[in-house]
Formats: structure tokens, sequence, C-alpha cells
């Protein structure tokens, strides 16, 4: 099999731990990626997968594949993001205010991915992607709150990964 070179730059993120964990290890890191039973169960049973590309693509068609039960599911598992303890109170207050309006609102919690936000501009950001997406229909705002779920599944994993929170040889 041939493959590319790393290019500079790039980290290799290897995949054999993942491949090689028991069962239920695998699952329990997977179930704190996204709280689905089904998500967790489906990657865990497809290894080995050849490459980290391949496991994320897996990851991404078994996220889009969720039913809304299975996403109701994840969404009860996700918690609000935490602010830094040096952060000014009414950010807590203005914070608290826009998640009691979006639960109002769509029946869940709000989440959004930040992997590719400064985190210095994650709270205005988290804030303006609230009150933007409170003025979604619930159908439209089903179908965003799936893809954040898969982008944070997907960014998690890539962390698990990296970390040595999958070992090869269990407990």
């Amino acid at each position: 099999m041939h493959r590319l070179p790393d290019l500079p730059g790039r980290t290799r993120i290897p995949v054999e731990p993942f491949n090689t964990a028991p069962a239920e290890e695998v699952r329990r890191t997977l179930l704190a990626c996204l709280g689905s039973p089904r998500w967790a169960a489906r990657l865990a049973d497809h290894r080995p997968y050849p490459d980290v590309d391949a496991l994320l693509a897996a990851a991404d068609e078994a996220a889009y594949d969720l039913a809304w039960a299975d996403l109701a599911e994840a969404l009860a598992a996700e918690s609000l993001p935490v602010l830094p303890a040096d952060t000014y109170s009414a950010a807590h207050t203005a914070l608290s205010a826009a998640h009691a309006a979006y639960e109002a609102r769509f029946g869940h919690v709000f989440v959004v991915c930040l992997d590719e936000v400064a985190p210095q501009e994650r709270l205005d950001h988290v804030l303006a992607t609230i009150r933007s997406r409170l003025a979604n229909d619930p159908d439209e705002e089903r179908t965003v709150t799936a893809e954040e779920l898969r982008r944070l599944a997907r960014q998690r994993l890539v962390n698990a990964l990296r970390s040595t929170g999958i070992r090869a040889t269990g407990r």
C-alpha cells in the first residue's frame, strides 16, 4: 500500500491504539466524544481502521446516520461550556440568559464547536451564535445542532487519539 509522507508541521495521529484497545475502553472513550451509544457502538464494532482519516470518515458517517432520538440522547450528555474564572459577572449573566432562552425555544442544550475560534473570542462567539440561532425554526436548528454535534465529536475524537487516553493494553 502506498502512503504519502506526512507533511511538514502535520502531526501523524496513530490509530493503532484505538484499533487494539479493549472494546469497553474504546466505547467509554467514544461516549466521552459523543454521548450516543449507537454512534459509539458502530465505531467500536467496525474496527480496525486503516488510518485516522478512515476512522474520522466513519465517525462523520455514523453521526450523519443518527436519528433525532440518538441526537437528543447525545445532547442530554452535553454540558454547558465553562467560562474562564476571570470572566466578569455580566458575561455569566448574559450567557446564562442566552442559554435559558435557547433551551426554552428548542428544548435542549445549546452546542457549538469552537475548534477554530481563538480562546479570547470564544465568549463573544458563543453569545453571537446563540442569538443568531434563536432565529432558526426548530427543523433548521435540528440540522445545525446535528452538524455541531458531529464537529464536536470529531474534535474530541482527534484529541483522544492524540492523547494517551486510548491505550492498546487496556487498564
